[in-house]
């Protein structure tokens, strides 16, 4: 494949950070005051600060260490104390065997060295009976979602491109993308059981026009979860580790 980039963390007030929650709490006994909890690539800890009061304690990792600062100097301004933060690759084994009963992971998995090595990494910190979710960029969405390296184009986000066969796809594609048979199939050869997969309805974060932006999200892109491929600009999977 083309060499794979680094992702781009969402921003504190993207929706896509709302319309992702609103789908964890619909995963049943998710969210629990006993639980700890690991976001494997955290970025800037949008999502972890949503929601580190609802478990007994929260870790976040991240390869990027500017990001990571970020979210530590936000842990500490807003006197967080349940909720840490540092610097690791996910591609090498975490310290904490058997430890977490809770994992999330969000569009992190197509920028790894190795999606299985990373997978396993999860799979060996997590308790047996804890529950994962992930969510991936999706194939069928319309647009490349993390751009491509296209020659004479300077838009990289080109329509249909991520629809091509993946021999051309990865030649040019900044990262990798997944259909929901991909994804569940690569959890399942790394110990995980399925508990069930869907996807996740385009957010309209990219929209800059203001009243399209609302249009777009009262109608077509109204709900957080779709049957409907081709508006969905990720895939989100729960999972967990066998008892």
């Amino acid at each position: 494949m083309n060499k794979i980039e680094k992702g781009k963390p969402a921003g504190y007030q993207d929706f896509i950070i709302f319309r992702r929650l609103e789908l964890l709490k619909q995963f049943t006994e998710f969210f629990n005051s006993t639980f700890n909890l690991i976001d494997i690539g955290c970025g800037n800890g949008a999502t972890l600060l949503n929601i580190f009061n609802q478990f007994n304690s929260c870790h976040g990792i991240d390869i990027e260490k500017e990001r990571v600062q970020l979210f530590q100097n936000k842990l500490q301004k807003n006197k967080i104390n349940n909720c840490t933060t540092s610097v690791a690759d996910i591609n090498e084994k975490l310290t904490h065997e058997n430890y977490y009963d809770r994992a999330i992971s969000f569009e992190v998995l197509e920028h790894v060295e190795n999606e299985n090595r990373t997978l396993k990494n999860i799979y060996s910190c997590l308790k047996p009976g804890a529950k994962f979710a992930i969510s991936v960029p999706n194939k069928w969405w319309i647009f490349e979602t993390h751009g491509a390296h296209l020659p004479l184009l300077s838009w990289n986000r080109v329509p249909f491109f991520s629809w091509l066969p993946s021999s051309i796809h990865s030649r040019y594609a900044k990262a990798r993308i997944y259909t929901k048979s991909k994804i569940k199939k690569i959890l399942i050869d790394n110990g995980f059981n399925i508990i069930y997969c869907q996807y996740v309805t385009a957010p309209m974060d990219v929209v800059s026009v203001n009243w399209l932006q609302s249009f777009l999200r009262k109608t077509i892109f109204k709900h957080h979860s779709t049957s409907i491929p081709f508006i969905s600009t990720s895939i989100m999977v729960f999972a967990e580790k066998p008892t």
